[in-house]
C-alpha cells in the first residue's frame, strides 16, 4: 500500500475524530507514526485505520 503522506503533513482519522489533528512523524511500510493533539503519539497500521490529509492550501 502506498500512502500519500510525508513527514510533517497534517492528518486526522475520520473514525477517531476525538484524537484531534495529528502530524505525521514517519512512515515505514504500512506503519504511520502520527503525533495527535489529544492522544499523543500513535503508530497506526494504515491498512486498518483510515487517515485523511488536511490540505493547508484551502
Amino acid at each position: 500500500m502506498i500512502f500519500n503522506f510525508e513527514p510533517g503533513d497534517k492528518v486526522y482519522s475520520p473514525h477517531n475524530k476525538d484524537w484531534g489533528i495529528g502530524q505525521v512523524q514517519s512512515i515505514i511500510k504500512e506503519k504511520v507514526t502520527v503525533n495527535f493533539q489529544n492522544v499523543g503519539k500513535k503508530v497506526i497500521n494504515g491498512e486498518n485505520i483510515e487517515l485523511k490529509k488536511i490540505n493547508d492550501h484551502n
